[in-house]
């Protein structure tokens, strides 16, 4: 999604799963919903469960509610209430499911049904100028997903509703945003309040090393054509795409790490835009820029003010701020040459010349900016390490205590949490952000909704969300879930029970109960439901008081002795892979009642965990295939992170269990030295003196640059770069060895001027 931090991810960023850290070879059954935590007097209830990956939401006035999956599909329900969804549209053919790509962004035209028109963003299965689908949902090898990259575009449409309710027609609007890897693809599409449409679109660049257009330019980025590695200091592709605003007369501009405004019904540029007068149409259509991944924004009520979540790298997030759309001026947050408060290590040593010619009096820089190691607030109960900032909203009409009035809620769908930052004088600040929603299922969206309460799309679970504050007084119920009995053997007949559920007020209570675990509180509305079962279970309640005040949960159903048995043959966890290494896959599963499984009750999933150095993780899904056997083409990714193999077995009678394997990549320490010693050298995205080592996958590829001229010790004299020992330029990107090396750069005393 481009819901990932390095992407993967979505920050998908690839479908956000849940994060599962789980040992090597673990039979487990299908994870249960993850339960959040919100202040004190909130409630924290599902809205509509039963959801397949997915990522946006957007209400329409009238009530209904339509969801975006992250597939393709976009769904309609009538309400809040309504519990069998209609499928809307079905753009799966030509949206790319793969890592964080896919159906991305969702908005409904403020006139609806007068104007019976749904917008969205989407990866387009296909490359510049050609037609979908190209890959279909994955990337084979070659040209490999994180190695040459299976290109691809952005694109977004207006969808109509017919008579029935449903899609009719599909009118694109713009299509660019190229994209050679796997995550940084389109996102937000939203609606301002001068009734224009806004979209926002990430970089397409590498997230493994600092990416110029030195691996084939794909997207024909000056000054080469496709298929031309590019250069420093005139390369001007990658990441930089989000500076193409800034190339020189006569490049093509592309929509790339920009929000763009555009006409609802053509997608052409508006008058008034910033760039109205250039020649190149996207330049036309952009209002802000040099921005990696604004995967998620929203208008601050009242306003023009357009506030955007940035997905960062290997160090920050970043929340920006356009303080008027309707200026005259176009903001440039800096990417890739800045990130955070400073300049960005990678790209500024790489020597790119659209980089120098930025200076810091010429970006604008975040309105606030967290560090992937430091908690967003102190003492926050969310975890550090991995970030991927993936949720902007503001606090609607509703009845929030005061503290809330007018706060900046923001999500980072790595950590699981949402933050709410608390206003000074009417205005966000930085200085007072406090936690909301702690231990949610991977958030990729906040939005507000009826009563003004914020939402939250929870890809993980499969939910839309709703954190409320009982009104007038009243105090939400607490619900109690019992099972009797709670455990044997299949067919196992169970007793459900409410009677332990009660209210503060008084209030007599409704139920609504999730009896088959799938997310969706629409199986019975009695206090005492029963139902039989075969396999385990995680059976949710939901009660409901008459002022609309809900309290959640759940009880397990264990179904012992009956479930499906699947091991994982090859690999073991001894595999120690490296990059691009073809590796096969074999498995079986037997079952008490059905004896051995055929291959096509067998489930693959590939994904990477991404760690941090605290050892968090969050996962990027890779690939999904059926059958008892495969292969996968180890993908690049940085290090530490490993590879979680599942397989899934599922028996005739829907029961269904789980199996992973954890396999560690091989690696390999890369030192890098100088002569003289204590030169700054910059290998991916850090910079560091010399002497310095960094621990790689083998068959990793990595960006190096030498920064040149610099002051060296001891005297701190000028000097000039020479040469790497490994004969590579300047800049260049090194495969990691299968052993320990050392790439050393070499600097000459100039004598009269650098």
């Amino acid at each position: 999604m481009g819901l990932s931090r390095r992407r993967p991810a979505p920050d998908r960023l690839t479908t956000r799963a849940t994060v599962l850290l789980i040992t090597a070879g673990a039979l487990v059954a299908l994870p249960p919903t993850v339960h959040a935590a919100v202040p004190p007097g909130f409630t924290d209830t599902v809205a509509i469960g039963g959801l397949t990956a997915p990522t946006a939401a957007a209400f329409a006035p009238g009530g209904k509610v339509f969801i975006a999956e992250k597939s393709g599909l976009v769904k309609v329900y009538d309400s809040l209430a309504d519990t069998t969804p209609t499928v809307f549209a079905d753009l799966r053919p030509q949206t790319q499911d793969f890592w964080d790509r896919g159906l991305l962004g969702l908005a409904v035209d403020p006139a609806f049904p007068a104007r019976p028109y749904v917008y969205v963003a989407y990866t387009h299965d296909a490359a510049p100028g050609g037609s979908a689908p190209r890959w279909g949902d994955t990337c084979p090898t070659p040209p490999g997903a994180t190695d040459r990259g299976c290109v691809v575009t952005g694109r977004v449409s207006r969808l109509t509703s017919g008579p029935g309710g449903t899609a009719t027609a599909e009118l694109p609007l713009v299509t660019d945003w190229c994209q050679q890897y796997p995550s940084h693809s389109t996102g937000t599409v939203a609606f301002g309040p001068d009734g224009a449409l806004y979209v926002g679109g990430g970089d397409g660049a590498s997230f493994n090393f600092a990416d110029y257009g030195q691996v084939g330019n794909p997207c024909a980025d000056p000054p080469g054509p496709a298929g031309t590695d590019l250069t420093p200091p005139t390369a001007r592709g990658g990441a930089l795409r989000s500076q193409s605003v800034r190339r020189p007369a006569g490049e093509r501009v592309t929509l790339n790490g920009s929000i763009a405004r555009i006409d609802p019904d053509t997608g052409a540029a508006l008058p008034d835009n910033p760039f109205a007068g250039h020649p190149d149409p996207n330049a036309r259509r952009i209002i802000a820029h040099g921005l990696r991944n604004p995967f998620r924004f929203a208008f601050r009520p009242g306003t023009e003010e357009l506030w955007v979540g940035d997905v960062g790298w290997d160090a920050w997030e970043e929340i920006n701020r356009v303080v008027d759309v309707n200026d005259t001026a176009a903001e440039n947050f800096g990417w890739p040459c800045f990130e955070g408060p400073d300049r960005q290590p990678g790209y500024d040593g790489a020597g790119l010349a659209l980089c120098g010619s930025l200076n810091a009096a010429d970006h604008t820089a975040p309105f606030h900016a967290y560090h992937h190691t430091a908690s967003v607030t102190p003492g926050d109960p969310c975890p550090v390490g991995g970030s991927s900032i993936a949720g902007i909203a503001f606090e609607g009409t509703g009845n929030y205590p005061p503290a809330y009035d007018g706060a900046l809620f923001f999500a980072d769908s790595s950590r699981g949490c949402v933050w709410a930052v608390q206003t000074t004088g009417g205005q966000p600040d930085p200085t007072k952000v406090v936690p909301f929603v702690t231990g949610a299922n991977v958030p990729v969206q906040l939005l507000t909704g009826p009563g003004g309460d914020l939402f939250y799309v929870a890809l993980g679970a499969g939910q839309l969300r709703r954190v409320g504050y009982p009104s007038g007084g009243n105090r939400a119920p607490t619900a109690t879930a019992t099972a009797t009995p709670a455990s044997g053997p299949a067919p196992l007949a169970v007793r459900l029970s409410a009677a332990g559920s009660t209210d503060p007020d008084g209030d007599a209570l409704s139920y609504a109960w999730d009896l088959d675990g799938d997310g969706a509180y629409d199986d019975s509305t009695s206090a005492t439901p029963t139902r039989t079962y075969l396999s385990t279970t995680a059976v949710g309640l939901r009660v409901t008081d008459p002022a609309g005040a809900a309290g959640t949960a759940s009880v397990v159903v264990t179904v012992t002795g009956q479930d499906p048995v699947p091991v994982i043959d090859d690999p073991t966890a001894a595999l120690r892979w490296q990059v691009g290494q073809v590796v096969p896959f074999a498995g079986h599963a037997t079952d008490p009642q059905d004896g051995p499984l055929p291959p096509s009750a067998l489930r693959w999933r590939l994904s990477i965990q991404h760690c941090a150095t605290t050892g968090s993780c969050h996962e990027h899904v890779v690939q999904d295939s059926t059958g008892a056997s495969g292969t996968f083409v180890a993908p690049d990714h940085e290090y530490p992170s490993h590879l979680e193999l599942t397989l899934t077995a599922t028996d005739s009678g829907g029961r269904a269990v789980s199996t992973r394997v954890r396999l560690d990549p091989r690696t390999v320490t890369l030192n890098f030295a100088s002569d003289p010693g204590g030169a700054l050298l910059s290998v991916g995205g850090t910079t560091q003196r010399t002497p310095f080592s960094r621990t790689v996958i083998v068959g990793s590829n990595n960006s190096v640059s030498a920064p040149s001229p610099q002051d060296l010790p001891p005297l701190n004299l000028r000097h000039r770069f020479r040469s790497w020992s490994d004969g590579g330029a300047q800049a260049h990107n090194t495969t990691a060895p299968g052993g320990t090396a050392t790439l050393t750069a070499t600097y000459t005393f100039c004598l009269l001027t650098c």
